[in-house]
């Protein structure tokens, strides 16, 4: 006679398959999200490497014909 009681080991499993799923979810998720936040905003690497140029610049580490010249160079 069927009682119901033959499938219960059968839920439990299936329940801790999905818990099991469920953590791994949640933990991918977290560390995808701590390598985005620390990445930042990259941006294109000719942007950056404008930026920092950019930045020599103001500092007078460049004088004006180097800072054209490297721009040139990264522009193409």
């Amino acid at each position: 006679m069927w009682s119901g009681h033959e499938w219960g080991w059968g839920w439990i499993g299936l329940g801790m398959l999905q818990m099991g799923l469920f953590w791994i979810l949640v933990i991918l998720g977290i560390v995808v999200l701590v390598k985005w936040l620390a990445a930042g905003n990259p941006g294109r690497p000719e942007q950056r490497a404008l930026d920092i140029l950019k930045e020599r610049y103001a500092k007078s580490e460049l004088t004006r014909e180097q800072f054209e010249q490297l721009k040139r160079d990264l522009k193409g």
